[in-house]
């Protein structure tokens, strides 16, 4: 089947190979190459990342000596609030999700793929815009007032490479070359030496947003279990997971051959400890994809008690959409927001939506006039949403309207995505901004949690 909704050879790891980044279609290139993303480099970690086997890497898990692993678990708070971040990978058209269907200049920029002036609910904040039908399950937790939206948000001169502008995000800074994400140096912060699992990333490799410079972070591939993958069956598998075990034990005089068998046993221990919980149950229905069956899983492991402290997770769908833009975003819109609603009823059963917070962001927004083949290219400012019982549920930055756009005729921004990240820092997970965020001082916080 025929690639037709993004742009050519996007893949960060082409990319990185050809060292050249390309902004888009009908676009000048930004950059002659992009930033390595926060977190590349560490052996351990690409030894853990791309074993085959592994569907839980423990990442710094070097530091870790096996006795104080379990008891780091077991001892861990399991009262934290928790941020789950969600990406929308490929910079989300933000305005189709919360469209400007009362702006005259929507239909002329967009002749085929303007919504129609009734289609989806209305933004009750602003009657300018309508919730894009693929977005009903957001609509109905903003009208239950859990939903902060940010109809324009972004950043001073804006990147419209893919690389570049979601490295800022990542790192929270717009200067290349930090090593460490946001809510990686969060965790540095606050975090412990022994728990992988303050830091998750439900993806199978490190997100960039979580990379640390000394405390353990994990990241999974499935929910169904902490488990290593075997090509051979039982016996001979068991024997094979038990050498796992010995392996960190064995001598060496290679303090790299040391991280690895450390981190490895350090990886079955967690497999043993753990493994039970893939046999978990909801509270609610959730749809049958398996992004939601991912946030199931996330549920129960809040429910059972792991001691995460932030979780990141890639939406389902590619939201780079130059071509056939209508049929490709709604797939993936709706499968992401009809999952978050899922995943909010189930912690409102559990009576755990008190403690969780989600974040849905994007590299950047897309143009406001479509292309000739019946997409938009790279813009400026996008969406990004709160999600919560404890989301203060306000509008944050007025969305700009069509008839002023900015120098490259792109909409306007009109909320900075590090104000948000310092409001999420102080007012939700209790942490000075200024010790995560660059020059947090100078960003006016949003009022995002409610008392």
């Amino acid at each position: 089947m025929a690639r037709h909704n993004c742009c050519n050879d996007y893949t960060r790891s082409q990319l990185l190979r050809s060292a050249a980044a390309e902004a888009g279609r009908g676009l000048p290139a930004i950059e002659v190459g992009m930033p390595e993303p926060a977190g590349t480099g560490l052996s351990r970690r690409r030894f853990l990342s791309w074993s085959a086997g592994l569907a839980l890497a423990v990442y710094g898990a070097s530091k870790i000596p096996l006795a104080a692993f379990e008891e780091g678990i077991a001892q861990a708070a399991a009262t934290d609030k928790i941020l789950v971040s969600v990406f929308f990978d490929g910079g989300i058209d933000a305005l189709s999700v919360l469209a400007p269907t009362g702006d005259p200049r929507y239909s002329q920029l967009r002749p085929n793929l303007a919504l129609a002036p009734d289609a989806g609910t209305e933004f009750a904040e602003d009657p300018t815009l309508r919730w894009h039908p693929s977005a009903a399950s957001l609509a109905t937790l903003h009208a239950e007032g859990k939903v902060s939206a940010f109809p324009a948000i972004g950043y001073d001169h804006p990147d419209q490479s893919h690389f570049t502008s979601r490295h800022y995000y990542e790192i929270g800074e717009l200067d290349v070359g930090f090593h460490t994400g946001w809510l990686g140096r969060y965790i540095d912060q606050v975090g412990d030496d022994d728990n992988p699992l303050q830091g998750l990333s439900m993806d199978g490799s490190l997100s960039p947003m979580i990379a640390t410079a000394n405390r353990p972070v994990a990241a999974i591939d499935s929910v169904d279990g902490y488990d290593l993958w075997s090509p051979v069956s039982e016996p001979i598998s068991d024997e094979m997971y038990k050498s796992f075990a010995r392996f960190g034990s064995l001598p060496s005089d290679s303090p790299g051959l040391a991280q690895v068998r450390r981190a490895t046993a350090q990886t079955d221990k967690l497999r043993t400890d753990l493994g039970g919980l893939g046999d978990f149950t909801s509270m609610v229905a959730y749809p049958d994809t398996n992004f939601s069956h991912k946030l199931a899983g996330l549920a129960a492991f809040i429910a059972g008690g792991l001691p995460m402290r932030v979780v990141t997770i890639r939406a389902p769908g590619g939201y780079d959409t130059h071509a056939d833009e209508a049929e490709d975003l709604s797939q993936g819109l709706r499968e992401t927001c009809e999952g978050v609603l899922a995943f909010q009823r189930d912690l409102e059963a559990r009576g755990l939506a008190d403690r969780v917070l989600i974040k849905l962001w994007s590299e950047f927004g897309r143009r406001p006039e479509e292309n000739a083949s019946l997409g938009t290219d790279h813009g400026a400012a996008g969406c990004a949403f709160v999600v919560g019982s404890k989301a203060k549920g306000e509008m944050v930055g007025e969305f700009p309207g069509l008839a002023q756009l900015d120098q490259n005729d792109n909409v306007r921004v009109t909320s900075d995505f590090r104000a948000m990240y310092c409001a999420l820092l102080e007012q939700w997970l209790g942490h000075d901004a200024a010790s995560v965020i660059p020059g947090a001082s100078s960003f006016e916080q949003p009022s995002l949690v409610k008392a």
